[in-house]
């Protein structure tokens, strides 16, 4: 894997809490970090709940409002402020996202340019949301929390049917925060096993040794909830990472990709080096005259490793001396008839 494979998307998400200024800078936070793209939500809080909604526990220790639809109502943005920050994020390099929750904010998005659309996990069901994304879309990238094989089998068809190629499954855990135990990193194995798609992890676990972890072993695709502080009211701070902990998370999942390498298995020029100094030559333990047969007690295995090899063993011992050597003397290949 080339440096820089993974793409990584901090998720602002609803972390703006409705404020323009805080919104831009969470763009600044994700460019400033390295990040690939930083990514939204665009809704509108009649399309997305009814009165009846609940609030999820998390949320309700994070918000400051009695329902759940006053809640979303307050997180909302409209189209003409995701235009301001989309082209914010041109000004500062980073592409802008934004997951659509009904079809007029994918068509809206669609408008912006925006060609790779995600599917949260909570709409992985929503069949008719898929595929209108499906034909607008070049990528499409699934989020599966909550989701069975048969449920993400059945999304996956949906975007298959309208002619996208280019999907990546992201396995995910819809916990907020998800303990690590949860996290079932294997499960990405099987989505890619099942689908021949690439595969990416949506991270909900507190810090990032998860996310590092699922990089390690093949997510092609990371997303991670940031923040500028914790400590702010609304339903996804008290989870997401801090400013100082993104800039880190981005440099560690570039160290872990640059780790893994081609796969084949040979020393680097360092090593090379570092072999002159660990491994060993044969050397004459005692006087070996010229003519005389070398016997393996005649010799012995001592560093620097720039001589004969002690696994040539089989190859020296029994031929005759070409020269006197003296004891201690390092062997070569002149040494020997």
């Amino acid at each position: 894997m080339a440096q820089s494979d993974v793409f990584i998307i901090a998720e602002a998400g609803v972390n703006h809490n409705g404020d323009m200024d805080l919104a831009r800078r969470l763009i600044d936070v994700a460019a400033e970090a390295g990040a690939d793209a930083v990514k939204f939500q665009t809704f509108t809080s009649a399309s997305l709940m009814s009165d009846a909604a609940p609030m999820a526990e998390y949320q309700k220790a994070g918000a400051e409002a009695d329902s759940a639809v006053e809640m979303i109502r307050a997180l909302e943005l409209g189209h003409d402020q995701f235009a301001e920050l989309a082209r914010h994020c041109e000004q500062r390099g980073i592409l802008f996202l934004s997951t659509a929750f009904d079809i007029d904010s994918a068509r809206f998005l669609h408008g912006l340019g925006m060609r790779r659309f995600k599917i949260p996990s909570g709409e992985i069901t929503n069949a008719p949301l898929i595929r209108r994304i499906a034909r607008m879309a070049d990528q499409v990238i699934v989020s599966t929390g909550m989701a069975t094989l048969a449920d993400v089998e059945a999304a996956v068809g949906w975007i298959e049917a309208e002619g996208v190629e280019d999907i990546v499954i992201l396995h995910c855990v819809s916990n907020y925060p998800a303990p690590p135990e949860a996290a079932n990193l294997r499960a990405m194995d099987t989505l890619r096993a099942a689908f021949g798609h690439t595969v990416g992890w949506s991270d909900h676990t507190l810090g990032d040794a998860v996310t590092l972890a699922a990089v390690a072993r093949g997510a092609t695709v990371i997303e991670k909830h940031f923040t500028l502080d914790t400590a702010l009211p609304g339903p996804d701070h008290a989870m997401s990472l801090n400013p100082d902990e993104l800039r880190a998370m981005v440099a560690r999942i570039r160290d872990v990709e640059a780790s893994l390498g081609s796969g084949r298995k040979a020393p680097t020029e360092a090593e090379r080096e570092t072999a002159v100094v660990a491994r060993r030559s044969l050397f004459a333990r005692v006087a070996i005259a010229a003519g005389q047969t070398v016997t393996e007690e005649e010799l012995i295995a001592l560093r620097p490793g720039d001589g004969l090899s002690p696994a040539r063993l089989d190859d020296i011992v029994g031929r005759p001396a070409a020269r006197d050597i003296a004891a201690g003397a390092k062997l070569g290949w002149g040494d020997l008839a």
